[in-house]
């Protein structure tokens, strides 16, 4: 037993063993990669509008900071526990080393459902959050950015309640800010925009026309609904499934995705749009596509649907949607399903966050041009390193770009030392 009992922490140090015996690291390493370096747990009191006090949990956890400070977003969920965010942190750290990003991984968060909040109970939330996080984050040790449940006006929080106690607008404290304030052109779209290219990567080279494939994105907030929006309107792949908490749809004829987008702007989620192509949201995954794109929780991808994924390409926007379990199955199915693993497909988001925080430290700013063709040529490199490694060595993708990342920073730290 430790502070980290979770299945998704867990599940995290599988894939890491998997790669540890790939690499063959020394023993004597393996927990010190492994395990954060860092882990804050806070207690949140909060008044709320009807006059009483709720105590709500924070966490935050740095797992290394070898390369640099830490980077990682923030989310606010009711069920996040200790055990998940340090998951998370730990994926964040090998996604930051295979974009080779000068950040070690961080997650953090409340458990809390911000739906169930008002705004001004949210505001106290997410200040109180803050306020409890700053003697252990900072422009170069640790920079938040957004995550399932937040957004770029709780950034905006985050960014106020620091600057306040230091007494000066910080703004590189925190990334995924509006634009208005130092945010970037591009960061809100940036992770989408990342998995709609590395699918087009995927298809050129599977010879696959665009003008003919569909697609099913599995979860429609802020990465699903870019990437489905991107898919249809700029690649011309036939959206035909998508979800949210809510609902699920499907439709061989294809979604009017730009029509779903304003609902959900407007009711707050697909419960009511397109009553009659409801289908149960378990068997969403499993119906036939040519793209299937998870992007909602982890863990949706598992032993028991892995046999049955009817898709081409696998491009999984959200963080750990595949067990190992399933890893396996899917390995066996390598001519069939092409996977572009998480850490390489979602990697849009940090390093555009990377972008956001070097121009606050600079005081420089680019435009969204820039800052999208930066972007693709980061993903370009990475994905052409993993495919090449995969190729060469005869391994999944998943286990070419995590060997990828965990060699840097176990590279770092033998050449650094023991402590950082």
């Amino acid at each position: 037993m430790h502070v980290y009992d979770d299945e998704v922490f867990k599940m995290a140090c599988d894939q890491f063993e998997v790669i540890a015996d790939y690499l063959s690291i020394d023993k004597n390493d393996r927990e010190r990669l492994m395990y954060p370096k860092r882990a804050v747990a806070v207690t949140l009191p909060v008044h709320m509008d009807d006059g009483s006090t709720k105590t709500f949990q924070g966490y935050r956890v740095q797992h290394h900071l070898t390369l640099g400070p830490t980077k990682g977003g923030t989310r606010f969920a009711p069920s996040l526990s200790l055990g998940e965010t340090a998951a998370l942190a730990m994926w964040m750290s090998w996604k930051c080393a295979l974009s080779n990003l000068p950040y070690g991984g961080a997650k953090g968060g409340v458990t809390v459902d911000p739906t169930k909040l008002s705004r001004n109970e949210l505001e106290n939330v997410s200040r109180r959050y803050m306020q409890e996080m700053i003697p252990f984050v900072g422009p170069h040790t640790d920079i938040m950015g957004p995550d399932m449940g937040t957004n770029e006006q709780i950034m905006a929080w985050f960014m106020d309640t620091y600057s306040v106690y230091m007494g000066y607008a910080v703004n590189e404290i925190v990334t995924g800010k509006p634009v208005a304030i130092g945010g970037t052109e591009g960061r809100r779209e940036a992770t989408g925009r990342g998995v709609v290219y590395l699918v087009e990567r995927a298809m050129d080279m599977l010879k696959m026309d665009p003008e003919k494939c569909t697609a099913i994105v599995q979860g429609f907030g802020n990465v699903g609904s870019v990437a489905a929006l991107s898919l249809a309107l700029k690649t011309g792949l036939k959206v035909v499934g998508i979800s949210d908490a809510f609902a699920a749809l499907y439709d061989p004829k294809g979604i009017d995705v730009k029509a779903a987008e304003q609902h959900v702007l407007k009711k707050g989620n697909l419960r009511a749009f397109c009553q009659n192509n409801h289908v149960d949201p378990n068997e969403l995954l499993t119906m036939k596509c040519d793209v299937l794109v998870p992007a909602a929780v982890d863990r949706v991808i598992n032993s028991k649907n892995a046999g049955k994924l009817h898709c081409r390409i696998l491009a999984e926007a959200a963080n750990g949607p595949t067990t190992p379990e399933a890893d396996l199955i899917l390995e066996k199915r390598w001519d069939e399903i092409f996977v572009i693993p998480d850490i390489l497909c979602n990697a849009g988001g940090v390093i555009v966050s990377y972008f956001e925080w070097v121009q606050g430290l600079q005081s420089f700013l680019w435009s969204e041009t820039e800052v999208t063709d930066k972007l693709f040529r980061i993903l370009e490199h990475s994905f052409t390193q993993v495919i090449r490694r995969a190729k060469e060595h005869k391994i999944a993708h998943r286990t070419a770009a995590m060997a990828i990342g965990v060699e840097r920073v176990l590279r770092a730290k033998k050449t650094r030392g023991l402590f950082p």
